[in-house]
C-alpha cells in the first residue's frame, strides 16, 4: 500500500508539476512571463463580465427581465 501512494506522489512531483516547478524559477527573472497563467484567467473573467453585462443590458432595455419580487418561490 506504502508503494501506491509513493507513485502517487512521484506522479504528481516528478511529472504533473514540473511546468509549475520551471514558472517558479522564471519568476526572479521575469515576472511577467512567470505569471502568464494569471494573466490568461485574468483576460477571461474580463472578457467573460463583459459579455455578461452587456446581456444584462440587452434584457434590461427590452424588458423581459421579471423584476416583480415574487418571480422567485422563496421570494414569497
Amino acid at each position: 500500500m506504502k508503494s501506491f501512494f509513493e507513485g502517487i506522489q512521484s506522479l504528481f512531483v516528478d511529472f504533473l508539476f514540473l511546468p509549475l516547478d520551471g514558472l517558479r524559477s522564471l519568476e526572479l527573472s521575469h515576472w511577467f512571463l512567470a505569471n502568464t497563467i494569471n494573466w490568461i484567467f485574468m483576460i477571461i473573467c474580463a472578457v467573460a463580465m463583459v459579455y455578461w453585462i452587456k446581456q444584462l443590458r440587452i434584457f434590461d432595455d427590452a424588458g423581459t427581465e421579471n423584476q416583480d419580487t415574487t418571480a422567485h418561490s422563496f421570494f414569497k
